[in-house]
């Protein structure tokens, strides 16, 4: 089993990015390929998912993201293609504290995930889930989003956009990167 790949970008398209290690091209499913720069070397936790018909990698930019997907496809009628998006639209924080606050509503925004699997998910996890998170950061990515949104910009073009900014900077400031960037 893996737990990390380190190499470099050699490419990317819609749902999976492609690292190259050695000369060896790894296709792993990621939440946000356009958030990952081409020609860049990064160390990506993975998955490797395994079924009769299927050897799929997984992969994720963090510790916490890996834990919490290996964590919800534990879910009974949750699979890692399910899991997957809702990292790609949720943070972890975010998740974890509407699986804590049995916030049926937020777990079903996110894509395939309706009524039934939302409160299984609760049911499963609710108080299991001890993932550290740097709150703050996550915080900050939330509000960015949340103001981005709130000034008409598309999801899909905010999470463009996102990775490329310094979450250390002020929100005022990111924000003013963030519109920068939309410009270009």
């Amino acid at each position: 089993m893996y737990n990390y790949i380190k190499g470099k970008l050699a490419d990317q398209e819609s749902n999976f990015i492609v690292l190259d290690v050695n000369g060896v091209g790894y296709q792993i499913y990621v939440a946000n390929p356009y958030s990952f720069e081409l020609n860049k070397e990064y160390q990506v936790f993975v998955y490797n998912h395994i079924r009769e018909e299927e050897n799929t990698l997984y992969g994720f930019k963090t510790k916490e993201e890996k834990e919490l997907f290996l964590r919800l496809i534990e879910v009974k009628g949750l699979g890692p293609k399910m899991a997957l998006p809702m990292l790609a639209t949720g943070s972890v924080a975010g998740i974890i504290d509407a699986i804590d606050r049995e916030n049926i509503l937020y777990l079903k925004k996110f894509p395939k995930i309706g009524d039934k699997v939302a409160r299984q998910i609760i049911l499963d996890l609710k108080g299991k889930l001890a993932i550290s998170v740097n709150q703050e950061e996550e915080n900050s990515l939330d509000e960015l989003t949340n103001v981005l949104l709130g000034l008409g910009y598309k999801m899909a073009d905010i999470k463009r956009v996102i990775p490329q900014i310094d979450n250390s900077l002020t929100i005022e400031n990111q924000i003013k990167e963030a519109l920068k960037l939309f410009l270009k």
